[in-house]
């Protein structure tokens, strides 16, 4: 919501939740009020949905004024903050109070609260060792009772804001029966229904994560978009718990400080009645007066200590499990967000894939475009590696081919050696036996020839050739 100051002009911006409350100009430093929002509308004339959660100039009239002398600043609109449901209704939200961080002043007044209930208990027993711890034992006593109380009264609101979280965990916050899925054509009827809860439980860290996570999803058409801003509410929101502890552990650190405090007066007070003691030593009377004083130093001192521990331990057991208990709750809120309302959300590229009434055609372009870049750049990050793959397997095969080729031809080699060399071995054999045989035969022959002489008939001539031919014919030359 933009406004102007009407001193300096200064153009200024605010929440909604901050209509009706004063401010400083940080321009002229003038106390002005925030503008209070009036619609101007015909009845029964529906909002457009682009235009619901804004604020128009002509649709609006803006009333800034400067804060009368002593005027208090109001705690909320004069306005009903409390929207009708329905097409025509206005939506701007409605106003979110803090879900963790108490009012700390409230606080220190039910603190104030039981601090009285506890001196009251005390003084009821009175001169027992509560009654002294509690009245009798100094200011640092008074002290960490009143700490000890606010902190007290710190838990038991955050204790109230625990449940009533828990109890807008209940709530059907997006009922089945307005759809199953929600789309373009359905939004519309889940934001009235989260109008029309129950205003004490719909100010809720559940309903307002949703009810943002929804008209975000109205106007952007984008299912990744509400999914980043669902998560980082959660972060703030995690954030905002933790922080709204930071009071009360100063409180359990500041409790056992003022119990040691409380020790070192007491030890001073106790060394300063010895003293007292010693000079007055020869007198019975003086010496045990100095005595009481030196005993009631020692146990202010053990007392204001042993005060502090109890309060800071009673303080820490609740305070560590609300702590727990809290972040049990945020998680659950992470839960109901993760598990039921993305899943149901369905835009422009859901199941079926086609354009449904109202959607925004620019960002279903602009998804379309990072889907095919994305897909391009894939297709080439894996066109490279398949490139590189069969570039390998061909620097693979060259090398296999190479390898290949040299052992056949190392083996065709020393096959033809062999084959030389047993072809020879083998002929030589064959010219030593043929050279055998021939010589046999010759001898044959001319014992024949005498045998045929000694008897008287003609000589057979046979002409053999002679060894040495054979041997030259087939041996190694």
């Amino acid at each position: 919501m933009k406004f102007s100051c009407p001193k300096c002009s200064s153009s200024l911006t605010a929440k909604a939740e901050h209509a009706g409350r004063w401010v400083n100009c940080p321009g002229c430093d003038q106390k002005i009020m925030v503008p209070i929002i009036i619609e101007e509308k015909p009845a029964g004339s529906p909002k457009p949905a682009s235009q619901r959660g804004s604020v128009s100039a002509a649709a609006t009239t803006s009333l800034p004024q400067t804060a009368p002398a002593g005027a208090k600043q109001p705690q909320g609109p004069a306005t009903s903050s409390k929207p009708t449901s329905g097409a025509g209704s206005s939506r701007g939200g409605w106003i979110e109070s803090d879900p963790a961080n108490p009012n700390v002043w409230i606080a220190l007044a039910i603190g104030m609260g039981v601090m009285a209930a506890m001196h009251l208990v005390g003084f009821i027993f009175k001169g027992t060792y509560i009654y002294t711890i509690l009245f009798e034992r100094g200011w640092v006593n008074f002290a960490e009772s009143f700490v000890f109380s606010w902190g007290i009264g710190i838990l038991i609101l955050k204790y109230r804001k625990l449940v009533h979280q828990r109890n807008a965990l209940l709530l059907d916050v997006l009922p089945e029966r307005l759809g199953r899925e929600i789309t373009s054509s359905t939004i519309e009827q889940f934001i009235e229904h989260l109008y029309g809860l129950p205003h004490r439980l719909r100010d809720s860290l559940m309903v307002n994560r949703i009810r943002k996570a929804l008209e975000l999803f109205e106007t952007r058409q984008s299912n990744s978009d509400v999914a980043h801003m669902l998560s980082t509410q959660s972060e703030i929101d995690s954030v905002r718990v933790a922080g709204s502890y930071s009071l009360l552990k100063v409180f359990i650190w500041a409790i056992p400080i003022l119990g040691f405090v409380g020790t070192v007066l007491g030890l001073s007070s106790a060394i300063g009645n010895f003293q007292s003691v010693m000079g007055g030593a020869k007198d019975i009377d003086a010496l045990m007066g100095s005595l009481g004083g030196v005993t009631s130093g020692l146990g202010t001192s053990f007392d204001t200590t042993l005060l502090g521990l109890v309060y800071s331990i009673i303080l820490s057991f609740p305070l560590s499990a609300l702590q727990k208990t809290e972040e049990d709750n945020l998680n659950n809120v992470d839960a109901y967000c993760n598990e039921t309302l993305l899943p149901r959300l369905n835009d422009a590229g859901g199941k079926s894939g086609a354009l449904t009434d109202g959607a925004d055609l620019s960002g279903v372009m602009d998804r379309l475009v990072a889907a095919l870049t994305k897909a391009q750049s894939q297709y080439l990050t894996d066109l490279n590696k398949t490139s590189s793959l069969v570039r390998e397997q061909v620097e693979n095969l060259e090398r296999r081919a190479t390898e290949q080729s040299a052992l056949v031809q190392k083996t065709f080699v020393e096959t033809m050696a062999s084959l030389q060399k047993a072809t020879s071995q083998t002929l030589d054999t064959n010219a030593a036996a043929i050279t055998a045989h021939v010589s046999a035969l010759a001898k044959a022959l001319t014992t024949l020839n005498k045998v045929l002489e000694s008897v008287g008939e003609k000589q057979v001539v046979v002409e053999v050739p002679h060894s040495g031919w054979f041997s030259r014919l087939f041996g190694r030359r």
